[in-house]
């Protein structure tokens, strides 16, 4: 379609600060645990990504972009079609964004500025029209930190003494990770992971940041999101959650994230949708 690589290799020691890629992924697509020596903009025009670092996963939707720094491994898996726009950024020519993985607004006209950059040459000319487009793109991607729906890996919190040590823990976030629909009580849990409730509670808030019960809300989100972006309706979504009816899931996302499940997909900045 742009008439330039979809292989990320290819945009990792250009003589430009900035590159654009443009792929177009189906429903479920996964791409494996990888690094490169660029930093990244992960951006989906449609559907939903889910991020997946060793700090965590984060689900972002249209509208919203994943900032991965340079050479941290990541995979990522698709929630319905997704027109993937992605930069490739030369270290050190966006020192102004965080060294730490992120959600961030894509605002409309940072939308309109990725998806040109797909369009121009990976050589492009510093110094005219491409030059221009290059340096206002990285002055327009500005952190913009949004609600994000992020499940932190359990060795991330304050106290957490490292993934080996809570091989327990990050199983049971797996299986909550499978299964968000079930009850997930702190006896349910605790036992699942082998531990005493009182030494799960301690051991989960220390590794994670987060209490278990929050961790289970997140969860639930984050399967909710991925499901919405498939254009699975509210209704059905609720039921798989355990919610006794719709408005009750509707009135904990809202609570969670501030705005309703399909307002979530709608741009922060305008009030519009996505572009299809």
């Amino acid at each position: 379609m742009y008439g330039k690589s979809e292989n990320r290799d290819d945009y990792q020691h250009v003589p430009r600060p900035v590159a654009a890629m443009a792929r177009d992924l189906p429903d479920g697509h996964r791409i494996p645990a990888h690094r490169h020596r660029r930093a990244q903009l992960i951006y989906g025009t449609t559907g939903a990504i889910t991020v997946v670092t060793g700090r965590g996963a984060w689900v972002v939707p249209a509208t919203r972009g994943a900032w991965i720094p340079a050479g941290m491994e990541h995979a990522m898996t698709c929630a319905g079609a997704v027109a993937m726009r992605t930069l490739y950024i030369e270290p050190g020519a966006a020192g102004h964004l965080p060294a730490e993985p992120t959600v961030v607004s894509v605002s409309p006209l940072l939308r309109e500025l990725i998806d040109e950059a797909t369009r121009i040459p990976v050589e492009y000319d510093p110094e005219g029209r491409d030059g221009k487009v290059m340096d206002l793109l990285l002055l327009q991607l500005a952190p913009r930190p949004v609600p994000a729906l992020h499940l932190p890996a359990p060795a991330d919190g304050p106290g957490g003494s490292g993934a080996a040590d809570n091989a327990d823990l990050a199983r049971l976030c797996e299986a909550i990770r499978r299964a968000p629909g079930e009850r997930w009580t702190t006896a349910d849990a605790a036992a699942h992971a082998h531990l005493s409730a009182r030494s799960l509670q301690r051991r989960f808030a220390a590794a994670t940041g987060m209490s278990l019960a929050r961790w289970v809300q997140q969860a639930r989100l984050v399967h909710a999101v991925t499901l919405l972006a498939r254009g699975t309706p509210v209704t059905t979504i609720a039921a798989a959650l355990g919610y006794a009816t719709p408005s009750a899931f509707t009135a904990m996302f809202r609570r969670a994230l501030g705005t309703t499940p399909t307002g979530y997909f709608t741009d922060p900045a305008t009030g519009a949708g996505p572009p299809r």
